[in-house]
Protein backbone atom coordinates (compact mmCIF):
# COMPACT_ATOMS: atom_id res chain seq x y z
CA UNK A 1 0.00 0.00 0.00
CA UNK A 2 1.38 3.43 -0.96
CA UNK A 3 2.27 6.01 1.69
CA UNK A 4 -0.46 8.32 0.33
CA UNK A 5 -3.12 5.61 0.59
CA UNK A 6 -2.03 4.72 4.12
CA UNK A 7 -2.46 8.37 5.04
CA UNK A 8 -5.97 8.34 3.56
CA UNK A 9 -6.82 5.18 5.50
CA UNK A 10 -5.76 6.79 8.75
CA UNK A 11 -7.65 10.00 8.01
CA UNK A 12 -10.80 8.16 6.90
CA UNK A 13 -11.07 5.88 9.91
CA UNK A 14 -10.09 8.70 12.27
CA UNK A 15 -13.03 10.83 11.12
CA UNK A 16 -15.04 10.11 14.26
CA UNK A 17 -11.95 10.07 16.46
CA UNK A 18 -10.76 13.64 15.84
CA UNK A 19 -9.26 14.68 19.17
CA UNK A 20 -11.16 11.72 20.72
CA UNK A 21 -8.48 10.46 23.07
CA UNK A 22 -7.27 13.98 23.83
CA UNK A 23 -10.83 14.90 24.81
CA UNK A 24 -11.13 11.84 27.02
CA UNK A 25 -7.85 12.56 28.77
CA UNK A 26 -8.92 16.15 29.34
CA UNK A 27 -12.32 15.21 30.71
CA UNK A 28 -11.23 12.39 33.01
CA UNK A 29 -8.07 13.81 34.61
CA UNK A 30 -8.24 13.14 38.37
CA UNK A 31 -8.03 16.15 40.65
CA UNK A 32 -7.67 16.40 44.42
CA UNK A 33 -9.89 19.46 44.42
CA UNK A 34 -12.39 18.10 41.84
CA UNK A 35 -12.17 21.44 40.07
CA UNK A 36 -13.96 21.20 36.73
CA UNK A 37 -12.62 22.59 33.46
CA UNK A 38 -15.93 23.69 32.00
CA UNK A 39 -16.47 26.70 34.28
CA UNK A 40 -19.68 25.20 35.67
CA UNK A 41 -19.69 24.97 39.48
CA UNK A 42 -22.28 22.17 39.38
CA UNK A 43 -20.18 19.98 37.10
CA UNK A 44 -17.62 17.65 38.69
CA UNK A 45 -17.61 15.26 35.72
CA UNK A 46 -14.13 15.97 34.29
CA UNK A 47 -12.33 15.59 37.60
CA UNK A 48 -13.88 12.56 39.25
CA UNK A 49 -12.96 8.89 39.20
CA UNK A 50 -15.04 6.02 40.47
CA UNK A 51 -13.35 3.31 42.49
CA UNK A 52 -14.14 -0.22 43.55
CA UNK A 53 -16.61 -1.16 46.23
CA UNK A 54 -14.60 -1.40 49.40
CA UNK A 55 -13.89 -5.00 50.32
CA UNK A 56 -15.95 -6.39 47.42
CA UNK A 57 -13.13 -6.96 44.95
CA UNK A 58 -15.47 -5.67 42.23
CA UNK A 59 -14.07 -2.87 40.09
CA UNK A 60 -16.36 -0.07 39.02
CA UNK A 61 -15.74 0.80 35.36
CA UNK A 62 -18.18 3.68 34.92
CA UNK A 63 -20.38 5.68 37.24
CA UNK A 64 -23.13 8.19 36.36
CA UNK A 65 -24.59 10.28 39.17
CA UNK A 66 -27.49 12.72 38.65
CA UNK A 67 -26.41 13.35 35.06
CA UNK A 68 -28.39 15.54 32.68
CA UNK A 69 -27.66 16.79 29.15
CA UNK A 70 -29.03 19.78 27.30
CA UNK A 71 -28.78 21.38 23.86
CA UNK A 72 -29.16 25.16 23.62
CA UNK A 73 -30.71 25.25 27.06
CA UNK A 74 -33.25 22.49 26.38
CA UNK A 75 -32.78 19.39 28.52
CA UNK A 76 -32.85 16.25 26.37
CA UNK A 77 -31.79 13.67 28.95
CA UNK A 78 -32.01 13.87 32.73
CA UNK A 79 -31.68 11.99 36.01
CA UNK A 80 -29.18 9.33 34.96
CA UNK A 81 -27.96 7.23 37.89
CA UNK A 82 -26.22 3.92 37.23
CA UNK A 83 -22.94 2.11 37.78
CA UNK A 84 -21.20 -0.44 35.57
CA UNK A 85 -18.80 -3.02 36.94
CA UNK A 86 -16.00 -4.84 35.21
CA UNK A 87 -17.36 -7.44 32.79
CA UNK A 88 -20.87 -5.97 32.54
CA UNK A 89 -22.66 -6.11 29.20
CA UNK A 90 -25.04 -3.14 29.08
CA UNK A 91 -27.65 -2.67 26.37
CA UNK A 92 -29.00 0.88 26.08
CA UNK A 93 -32.48 0.82 24.56
CA UNK A 94 -35.20 3.32 23.78
CA UNK A 95 -37.06 4.94 20.94
CA UNK A 96 -35.49 7.36 18.45
CA UNK A 97 -34.76 10.68 20.11
CA UNK A 98 -34.76 9.19 23.62
CA UNK A 99 -31.17 10.29 24.36
CA UNK A 100 -29.17 7.14 23.61
CA UNK A 101 -26.61 8.78 21.34
CA UNK A 102 -26.34 11.77 23.68
CA UNK A 103 -25.45 9.43 26.53
CA UNK A 104 -22.78 7.74 24.41
CA UNK A 105 -21.27 11.12 23.54
CA UNK A 106 -21.22 11.94 27.24
CA UNK A 107 -19.52 8.68 28.16
CA UNK A 108 -16.89 9.28 25.49
CA UNK A 109 -16.25 12.81 26.75
CA UNK A 110 -17.51 14.36 23.50
CA UNK A 111 -20.53 16.02 25.12
CA UNK A 112 -20.37 17.69 28.53
CA UNK A 113 -23.27 17.12 30.94
CA UNK A 114 -25.31 20.10 32.03
CA UNK A 115 -25.12 18.73 35.55
CA UNK A 116 -24.00 15.65 37.43
CA UNK A 117 -20.94 13.41 37.38
CA UNK A 118 -19.64 10.81 34.92
CA UNK A 119 -16.53 9.01 36.17
CA UNK A 120 -14.24 6.32 34.82
CA UNK A 121 -13.41 3.74 37.46
CA UNK A 122 -10.32 2.63 39.26
CA UNK A 123 -7.27 2.21 37.04
CA UNK A 124 -9.23 2.51 33.80
CA UNK A 125 -7.75 5.11 31.45
CA UNK A 126 -9.20 6.74 28.37
CA UNK A 127 -6.67 4.85 26.25
CA UNK A 128 -8.45 1.62 27.15
CA UNK A 129 -11.79 2.70 25.67
CA UNK A 130 -12.74 1.40 22.22
CA UNK A 131 -15.55 2.98 20.19
CA UNK A 132 -17.52 1.67 17.22
CA UNK A 133 -19.84 4.39 15.82
CA UNK A 134 -22.91 3.85 13.71
CA UNK A 135 -22.04 2.59 10.26
CA UNK A 136 -22.52 5.28 7.62
CA UNK A 137 -22.82 4.53 3.87
CA UNK A 138 -19.74 6.64 3.09
CA UNK A 139 -17.60 4.46 5.35
CA UNK A 140 -18.45 1.24 3.57
CA UNK A 141 -16.81 1.98 0.23
CA UNK A 142 -13.15 2.65 0.93
CA UNK A 143 -10.14 1.16 -0.93
CA UNK A 144 -8.17 -0.05 2.08
CA UNK A 145 -7.01 -3.49 3.08
CA UNK A 146 -8.70 -5.20 6.03
CA UNK A 147 -5.41 -5.42 7.92
CA UNK A 148 -4.78 -1.67 7.51
CA UNK A 149 -8.30 -0.89 8.75
CA UNK A 150 -7.87 -3.04 11.85
CA UNK A 151 -4.34 -1.78 12.54
CA UNK A 152 -5.55 1.84 12.35
CA UNK A 153 -7.32 1.21 15.65
CA UNK A 154 -3.90 1.63 17.26
CA UNK A 155 -3.61 5.25 16.09
CA UNK A 156 -4.60 6.62 19.48
CA UNK A 157 -1.87 4.61 21.22
CA UNK A 158 1.07 6.05 19.29
CA UNK A 159 1.12 9.58 20.74
CA UNK A 160 3.83 11.38 18.74
CA UNK A 161 5.54 8.23 17.47
CA UNK A 162 4.91 8.16 13.68
CA UNK A 163 5.14 4.40 13.12
CA UNK A 164 3.22 1.36 14.28
CA UNK A 165 5.20 -0.74 16.72
CA UNK A 166 5.71 -4.49 16.67
CA UNK A 167 3.24 -4.68 19.58
CA UNK A 168 0.64 -2.72 17.57
CA UNK A 169 0.91 -5.20 14.72
CA UNK A 170 0.74 -8.16 17.09
CA UNK A 171 -2.48 -6.84 18.66
CA UNK A 172 -3.98 -6.28 15.21
CA UNK A 173 -3.20 -9.87 14.23
CA UNK A 174 -4.67 -11.16 17.50
CA UNK A 175 -7.92 -9.30 16.93
CA UNK A 176 -8.17 -10.44 13.33
CA UNK A 177 -7.99 -13.99 14.65
CA UNK A 178 -10.37 -13.29 17.55
CA UNK A 179 -13.00 -11.97 15.13
CA UNK A 180 -12.53 -14.87 12.73
CA UNK A 181 -11.34 -12.74 9.81
CA UNK A 182 -7.67 -13.68 9.69
CA UNK A 183 -8.19 -15.12 6.23
CA UNK A 184 -9.55 -11.75 5.05
CA UNK A 185 -6.53 -9.70 6.15
CA UNK A 186 -5.38 -9.02 2.55
CA UNK A 187 -8.85 -8.41 1.14
CA UNK A 188 -10.06 -4.94 0.21
CA UNK A 189 -12.41 -3.60 2.88
CA UNK A 190 -15.03 -2.36 0.42
CA UNK A 191 -15.30 -5.83 -1.16
CA UNK A 192 -16.46 -7.43 2.10
CA UNK A 193 -20.04 -8.24 2.99
CA UNK A 194 -21.82 -6.11 5.56
CA UNK A 195 -21.22 -8.68 8.28
CA UNK A 196 -17.53 -9.00 7.42
CA UNK A 197 -17.10 -5.23 7.43
CA UNK A 198 -18.70 -5.03 10.85
CA UNK A 199 -16.29 -7.69 12.14
CA UNK A 200 -13.36 -5.71 10.76
CA UNK A 201 -14.54 -2.53 12.47
CA UNK A 202 -15.16 -4.42 15.70
CA UNK A 203 -11.59 -5.77 15.52
CA UNK A 204 -10.41 -2.21 14.99
CA UNK A 205 -12.33 -1.09 18.09
CA UNK A 206 -10.71 -3.86 20.12
CA UNK A 207 -7.32 -2.61 18.99
CA UNK A 208 -8.27 0.80 20.37
CA UNK A 209 -9.76 -0.31 23.68
CA UNK A 210 -8.84 -3.23 25.92
CA UNK A 211 -11.10 -2.58 28.95
CA UNK A 212 -14.27 -0.78 27.82
CA UNK A 213 -16.00 -1.16 24.45
CA UNK A 214 -18.70 1.31 23.36
CA UNK A 215 -20.84 0.19 20.40
CA UNK A 216 -23.41 2.47 18.78
CA UNK A 217 -25.97 0.27 16.99
CA UNK A 218 -23.38 -2.17 15.56
CA UNK A 219 -26.07 -4.32 13.93
CA UNK A 220 -27.85 -1.46 12.14
CA UNK A 221 -28.39 -2.27 8.48
CA UNK A 222 -27.21 -5.86 8.77
CA UNK A 223 -29.06 -8.82 7.29
CA UNK A 224 -31.37 -10.27 9.99
CA UNK A 225 -29.65 -13.64 9.51
CA UNK A 226 -26.24 -12.11 10.28
CA UNK A 227 -27.33 -10.06 13.30
CA UNK A 228 -27.56 -12.96 15.82
CA UNK A 229 -24.08 -14.07 14.78
CA UNK A 230 -22.72 -10.60 15.57
CA UNK A 231 -24.52 -10.59 18.94
CA UNK A 232 -23.02 -13.95 19.88
CA UNK A 233 -19.58 -12.74 18.86
CA UNK A 234 -19.84 -9.63 21.05
CA UNK A 235 -21.14 -11.75 23.93
CA UNK A 236 -18.17 -14.11 23.53
CA UNK A 237 -15.73 -11.18 23.62
CA UNK A 238 -17.43 -9.82 26.72
CA UNK A 239 -17.35 -13.19 28.48
CA UNK A 240 -13.94 -14.51 27.47
CA UNK A 241 -11.94 -11.27 27.43
CA UNK A 242 -13.71 -9.76 30.44
CA UNK A 243 -14.36 -6.50 28.59
CA UNK A 244 -17.12 -4.21 29.79
CA UNK A 245 -19.41 -3.55 26.82
CA UNK A 246 -21.93 -0.73 26.33
CA UNK A 247 -24.14 -1.22 23.29
CA UNK A 248 -26.90 1.00 21.91
CA UNK A 249 -29.64 -0.95 20.18
CA UNK A 250 -33.30 -0.96 19.20
CA UNK A 251 -33.44 -4.75 19.50
CA UNK A 252 -35.24 -5.35 22.80
CA UNK A 253 -35.38 -9.12 22.31
CA UNK A 254 -31.64 -9.19 21.76
CA UNK A 255 -31.19 -7.18 24.96
CA UNK A 256 -33.28 -9.65 26.96
CA UNK A 257 -31.26 -12.56 25.62
CA UNK A 258 -27.67 -11.29 25.70
CA UNK A 259 -27.40 -8.35 28.12
CA UNK A 260 -26.31 -8.61 31.73
CA UNK A 261 -28.04 -5.28 32.38
CA UNK A 262 -30.44 -2.99 30.52
CA UNK A 263 -30.72 0.80 30.54
CA UNK A 264 -34.03 2.05 29.12
CA UNK A 265 -34.13 5.74 28.20
CA UNK A 266 -36.96 8.06 27.24
CA UNK A 267 -35.29 11.43 27.78
CA UNK A 268 -34.78 10.16 31.31
CA UNK A 269 -33.80 6.90 32.95
CA UNK A 270 -36.88 4.68 32.98
CA UNK A 271 -35.05 1.53 34.10
CA UNK A 272 -31.62 0.18 34.92
CA UNK A 273 -31.09 -3.40 36.05
CA UNK A 274 -31.12 -7.05 35.06
CA UNK A 275 -33.15 -8.32 32.08
CA UNK A 276 -35.35 -10.50 34.29
CA UNK A 277 -36.21 -7.49 36.44
CA UNK A 278 -36.83 -5.37 33.36
CA UNK A 279 -39.63 -7.68 32.21
CA UNK A 280 -41.36 -7.16 35.56
CA UNK A 281 -40.90 -3.39 35.60
CA UNK A 282 -43.48 -0.83 34.50
CA UNK A 283 -41.17 0.35 31.70
CA UNK A 284 -40.63 -3.20 30.53
CA UNK A 285 -44.31 -4.09 30.55
CA UNK A 286 -45.20 -0.96 28.58
CA UNK A 287 -42.41 -1.49 26.05
CA UNK A 288 -42.76 -5.24 25.64
CA UNK A 289 -46.53 -5.54 25.76
CA UNK A 290 -47.76 -9.14 25.70
CA UNK A 291 -44.20 -10.47 25.18
CA UNK A 292 -43.25 -9.36 28.72
CA UNK A 293 -44.71 -12.59 30.04
CA UNK A 294 -42.87 -14.85 27.57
Amino acid sequence: MSRNLKFRVNRFFSYYEENFYETLERNYIPSDTCENIWGNPRLTYPARRAGSEEGSGIMTVLSCRDVSFAYEGNTVLRDLNFTLEEGDYLWVIGENGSGKSTLIQGILGLKKPGSGTIALGGELTSREVGYLPQQMPGRQDFPAGVYEVVLSGRLGKRAFYPFYTRRDKQIAEENLTRLGIGDLRNRCYRELSGGQQRRALLARSLCAGSRLLVLDEPAAGLDPLVTPELYRLIEKINREAGLTVIMVSHDIQGALRYASCILHLKNEQLFFGKPEDYKKSEAGKNFLGDSAND
